[in-house]
């Protein structure tokens, strides 16, 4: 095999969801359909690395230095909604239920990967929640060890604001059932339980 479809193999393989057969089988299919597939794909690759950016103030990926959605006059700026990345926040606005602001972080906080405050945009997050007339600011973490101890982090930093801190519900999907929940999602559901209002 030449060296540069083994490169392109190697790196293929290094996307999530990817390992070296899956890898190997994108490469065939897209050498079997170039033109069709692998010569747009290649130019897509290169249009999006040279134009996308990270918004300089929630850190959503867009053409502009402002994206499109802190650019918009109609979302509610009283609103910051926190997510780990921007793949979070692309769920978010794929469900179409919130209308406030974002903020990324870049992750969250993992002392056995290394990854402390610094390296995170809770400063920033701090500086927005101060001066941008925020009322609330919705911790939309993962229900992880990481999630959770980032958001107690950022809930104890924002301690001191006159704003809501709040965060995400966690505990049964909609239409889950009882014999497939994993024990953490059974037992959060059964803490955060509510009253039926009758």
């Amino acid at each position: 095999m030449h060296e540069s479809l083994e490169n392109l193999i190697r790196k293929l393989g290094h996307l999530p969801g990817l390992g070296p057969r899956s890898a190997r089988r994108a490469v065939l299919f897209l050498l079997k359909n170039r033109e069709r597939l692998m010569l747009p794909l290649s130019a897509e690759l290169h249009d999006v690395a040279n134009k996308v950016r990270a918004c300089i103030e929630c850190g959503n990926l867009d053409i502009s230095n402002q994206c499109s959605i802190c650019g918009d006059i109609r979302r509610d700026r009283s609103r910051i909604c926190v997510v780990e990345d921007v793949g979070d926040l692309w769920a978010m606005e794929r469900a179409a239920v919130y209308r406030g602001l974002y903020h990324v972080l870049g992750g969250t906080l993992s002392a056995l990967d290394g990854r402390g405050p610094e390296d995170l945009y809770i400063d920033r997050l701090i500086r927005r929640a101060s001066t941008d007339g925020t009322q609330e600011v919705i911790l939309a973490l993962s229900a992880t060890v990481d999630g959770q101890t980032t958001a107690y982090y950022i809930s104890e930093k924002l301690a001191e604001l006159p704003l809501d801190i709040t965060r995400l519900a966690h505990g049964m999907p909609v239409g889950g059932e009882l014999d497939y929940l994993d024990d953490g999602t059974l037992a959060q559901a059964l803490r955060a339980r509510a009253k039926l209002e009758s």
